[in-house]
């Protein structure tokens, strides 16, 4: 029996995940083809989701299991749609009543920074917690701290009132950038991937650079560069390549320690491959207001920069070692690797076509 109930809850949760996801996605296309809303509203609608999906995917505990929906789960769940859904349901009577926020006003507020604090916790770890309940206090404590980094405090309603009921607190321009590009481009990386870009371009990187010295480490650096172009994650490139160089190139002779530094060290540079890069390039282009295909070029030479050092390291490193290339036997053919799998490059392709030919918004690039 307990098992059937815990059955029945971990197939609850799995429906739930995949209904919000479903949701988050289809709100994201509709407003990226068809019609986006406001700004507030286009973040608070993303937000719930998010909110939403961290209460079901991570644990209260870090040892625990999210395998069934908890009570504590459910409340904070409930706390997330609430404070969100006040946003939408009365936004024009706050945009109207600007500065006279009512006391219905600071206590959703209050219960949507005590669930953000909550789902950070629980993503993260405490350290960002700590860190956004440090300044928190700071606005309070002004008057009790000394020199010149002392103030004459903010209330509850002020600093509420800022975090809840505008946009320039939660709903300030990291999450617009978040709401508007990241998931689109998120969304377009994980399809290509699930489609099998990321095993042709690792195939494309061994055929290009397997033969020559230290060649598994050649291959993880130009693997993890090409993998940087269509993810902006560290870890998502870690995890896609790592998993496969990381033994080639000990089984090479190079040391276990030396094969990590090379994978982290090749995938945290994905953060400036263009076309599609880390989300940090999107908020430069957001509080610059220049468009992001600007923030791209800006990236070539830096990335080319970044990608070669690496190359020379490593090729020092197999100099220094006597290490030599893999067999040729061992390696595909470029040219049988790209006619198998031209197709995966047309996406990348029409992306900077839209954003620098045709000059459309990341959004609607994104979406085409």
């Amino acid at each position: 029996m307990k098992q059937s109930e815990g059955g029945a809850a971990r197939n609850l949760t799995w429906y739930l995940i995949v209904f919000a996801a479903l949701g988050l996605t289809a709100f994201h296309l509709y407003t990226a083809g068809i019609s986006m809303f406001g700004a507030w509203i286009q973040r608070d609608i993303h937000l719930i989701f998010i909110l939403v999906l961290a209460f079901l995917i991570f644990p209260a505990r870090k040892q625990g299991k999210q395998d069934h929906l908890t009570p504590v789960d459910a409340v904070f769940i409930l706390a997330a749609v609430a404070s969100g859904l006040y946003i939408l349901i009365y936004y024009q009577d706050i945009v109207m009543r600007a500065g006279a926020y009512t006391t219905t006003d600071i206590f959703f507020g209050v219960l949507m920074l005590i669930t953000l604090l909550e789902a950070a916790r629980r993503a993260t770890g405490w350290v960002m917690v700590i860190i956004a309940g440090a300044f928190l206090l700071y606005a309070f404590l002004g008057p009790y701290v000394p020199g010149i980094l002392g103030h004459k405090g903010y209330t509850l309603k002020r600093i509420v009132s800022q975090m809840y009921l505008s946009t320039e607190g939660v709903y300030g321009v990291p999450l617009g950038v978040s709401a508007d590009y990241i998931f689109l481009f998120i969304f377009l990386t994980s399809m290509l991937e699930r489609l099998g870009m990321g095993a042709f371009l690792l195939n494309l990187a061994m055929a290009l650079m397997g033969r020559f010295a230290g060649g598994p480490a050649k291959v993880a650096v130009v693997a993890s560069g090409f993998m940087g172009s269509i993810s902006g994650s560290a870890v998502a490139n870690v995890v896609g390549t790592g998993s496969f160089t990381i033994p080639l190139m000990k089984r090479n002779g190079y040391q276990a320690h030396f094969a990590g530094a090379v994978e982290a060290c090749a995938s945290s540079g994905g953060q400036l491959m263009p076309p599609i890069m880390g989300a940090a390039a999107f908020i430069i282009a957001e509080f610059l207001n220049i468009p992001y295909i600007a923030v791209v070029g800006a990236a070539i030479i830096p990335a080319f920069l970044f990608y070669s050092t690496v190359l020379f390291g490593v090729h020092f490193e197999a100099c220094r070692l006597g290490l030599r290339g893999l067999p040729k036997s061992e390696l595909p053919s470029a040219r049988a690797v790209l006619k198998e799998g031209w197709h995966y490059l047309i996406p990348l392709i029409l992306l900077v076509y839209f954003l620098a030919v045709v000059q459309y918004s990341p959004i609607r690039a994104g979406f085409y």
